[in-house]
C-alpha cells in the first residue's frame, strides 16, 4: 500500500488515533471541530452576501450569488483533488508508516502547486463565456464577472488551506484548523467592511477580502505543521515528485475532484434555470441557499470525518470498525436532519432579513426562498446518507463509484432544469437539489454495500450475519 519502513509514531500530541475507542464517541469528538470549521468557512462567502446585500444592494447580492455554483466548480474541483491526496496520508498514519506519511505530505504539496496553476489559468480564461452560458442577467453580469474572476485568482489560497487542514485531519487533528479558520473568518468580515464601506470597492472588495483571509489561513496552517507536527514534516530528500505516491494520490484525488466537478455542473445547470426568473428570484435563492449551506454542514462534516475514520481503520485493517462507524454516523445524521429541517422552516423569515437592507420588499422575495427551503428540508436524510457512504468509500481508496454518484446527481438536476424551463416553473427548478440527493442516495447506498463487501474480503472480515448463516 505504501513505501517505507513502518515505524511507531513518537511524541503524538496533536494527532488522534481513530482506530481505538467507541466509534460514536470518537466520531463525534473528531467531527464537532470539523463542523465548526466548516460553518466558519461557509461564513466566508455568507459574509460577502450579507454585507454586499446591505451596503451595495440586492442586485449586487444577486451577482455574488449567481457565481456560487461556479465557485463550487472551481474550488470544489481543487478541494476534491487535495482531499484525495491526503487519503493516502491517513492510511499511512493508520498503518503506523511514518516514512510513508511524510512522503505523502511532500508529494501532495508539490502536486497541489500544479493543480493551483492549472485551475487558475483555465477558470479565468473561460469565465466570461461560462457566465453567458448560465443565462446570467445583464443587470448583474459585470459585477458577477468581477467577483468570480478575483476569486479564481485566489485559487492557490483555497487549495493550500484545504490541503494543510486535510493533512492535519488525516492524522486526527481536527481542532487546530478550526482555530485558524475562526481567526480568518473574523478577518474576512473586517476586511469586507473595510473594502466595501471605507473604499467603496463593491463586489471586488468582497472577493479580495475572501482571498486574503483564505491565504492567511493557509499560511497559519503551514507554519503550525512545520513547527509542531513532526509526523507531517517531510525530510529534505523527500521533496520531489514520487511516481508511486503520485499514482496512488491521483488515483483517489482525481475521481473525488471529478465528482465535485460533476456535482457542480449540475448545480450550475440548476442555477441557469433559476436565473431566467429574474434578479429578485436569484437574490432570494442566493440568500436561502446560504442559510441552507450552514444547515447542511453537519452532513459534510460527518462525511469528512468518515473519510479520515475509514482511512485510518482501513490502514489498520479493521473492517468491522468501519461498519460500526457507518452505523453510528447514520444514527446521528438522521436525528440532526429532522431537527434541522423543522428549525429551518420556522426561522427562515427571520434569517432572510440578515441579507437585505430595511427598505427591501421582502414580500416579493420570501415566496421564492420558502419554496426552496421547504423542498430541500424534506430530503435532508438522503443528503446525509450520500456524504457518509461516499466518503467512507473514498477513505478506503475507492473513488470510481462515488464519482459515478455525481453523474446520477447531474442527471437528476438536468432533468428538473429542462422541465422547469419548458414549464416556466420555479418550484420545479428549486426541486433540482432534492431530486439529485434522492437519486444519488439510492445509488451511493448500493455502491457502498458493494464496496464494503470488497473491503471485507480484502481485510478478511466476516460480519456477524454471515457467520450466523455459515454456522447454520
Amino acid at each position: 500500500m505504501t513505501i517505507g519502513k513502518r515505524r511507531a509514531h513518537k511524541g503524538r500530541k496533536m494527532e488522534t488515533d481513530l482506530t481505538v475507542g467507541k466509534p460514536m464517541r470518537v466520531i463525534m469528538r473528531f467531527m464537532i471541530p470539523v463542523l465548526i470549521g466548516n460553518v466558519f468557512q461557509t461564513l466566508y462567502n455568507m459574509a460577502d452576501t450579507i454585507i454586499v446585500g446591505n451596503f451595495v444592494g440586492a442586485d449586487a447580492l444577486a451577482a455574488v450569488g449567481s457565481t456560487g455554483t461556479i465557485m463550487f466548480l472551481v474550488l470544489g474541483f481543487s478541494q476534491g483533488l487535495t482531499t484525495g491526496f491526503t487519503v493516502l496520508t491517513s492510511q499511512c498514519f493508520g498503518a503506523k508508516d511514518e516514512d510513508g506519511t511524510k512522503r505523502s505530505v511532500a508529494n501532495a504539496i508539490l502536486l497541489s502547486l500544479i493543480v493551483s496553476i492549472a485551475v487558475t489559468v483555465i477558470s479565468v480564461a473561460s469565465m466570461h463565456g461560462l457566465l453567458r452560458l448560465m443565462n446570467t442577467p445583464d443587470e448583474i453580469f459585470d459585477d458577477a464577472y468581477t467577483y468570480i474572476t478575483i476569486i479564481c485568482y485566489g485559487t492557490v489560497c483555497s487549495v493550500y488551506y484545504n490541503l494543510f487542514s486535510s493533512m492535519m485531519r488525516a492524522v486526527g487533528d481536527s481542532r487546530t484548523p478550526l482555530f485558524f479558520l475562526i481567526f480568518s473568518a473574523c478577518l474576512n468580515v473586517v476586511l469586507d467592511l473595510f473594502f466595501i464601506i471605507q473604499f467603496q470597492m463593491g463586489v471586488a472588495g468582497a472577493a479580495i477580502a475572501t482571498d486574503i483571509s483564505q491565504g492567511i489561513s493557509a499560511v497559519l496552517c503551514f507554519l503550525f505543521i512545520w513547527k509542531k507536527m513532526k509526523v507531517l514534516h517531510p525530510e529534505r530528500s523527500m521533496w520531489r515528485i514520487n511516481r508511486s505516491f503520485t499514482r496512488q494520490q491521483v488515483g483517489v484525488g482525481l475521481p473525488m475532484a471529478l465528482q465535485f466537478a460533476i456535482t457542480a455542473s449540475g448545480t450550475m445547470v440548476m442555477q441557469s434555470a433559476i436565473n431566467i426568473f429574474g434578479a429578485t428570484a436569484v437574490a432570494a435563492f442566493t440568500a436561502a441557499s446560504k442559510i441552507q449551506n450552514i444547515l447542511t454542514q453537519w452532513f459534510q462534516s460527518t462525511g469528512m470525518t468518515m473519510a479520515t475514520y475509514s482511512g485510518q481503520n482501513y490502514g489498520k485493517g479493521d473492517a468491522g470498525r468501519i461498519h460500526a462507524g457507518i452505523r453510528a454516523s447514520l444514527i446521528s445524521t438522521c436525528l440532526y436532519a429532522v431537527i434541522a429541517g423543522v428549525l429551518a422552516n420556522l426561522l427562515l423569515p427571520l434569517l432572510m432579513t440578515l441579507f437585505f437592507s430595511a427598505d427591501t420588499d421582502m414580500s416579493a422575495i420570501m415566496p421564492y426562498a420558502q419554496t426552496y427551503i421547504f423542498l430541500c428540508t424534506l430530503f435532508y436524510i438522503p443528503l446525509g446518507v450520500i456524504f457518509i457512504f461516499r466518503n467512507t468509500m473514498q477513505g478506503c481508496g475507492y473513488g470510481f463509484l462515488p464519482m459515478c454518484g455525481g453523474f446520477v446527481e447531474l442527471g437528476c438536476r438536468l432533468a428538473m432544469t429542462v422541465m422547469s424551463i419548458r414549464l416556466h416553473s420555479y418550484p420545479m427548478a428549486a426541486f433540482g437539489d432534492p431530486a439529485a440527493w434522492l437519486g444519488a442516495a439510492v445509488f451511493t447506498m448500493i455502491a457502498c454495500i458493494h464496496v464494503m463487501k470488497l473491503v471485507d474480503q480484502k481485510l478478511k472480515y466476516e460480519p456477524a450475519g454471515r457467520r450466523r448463516k455459515a454456522d447454520a
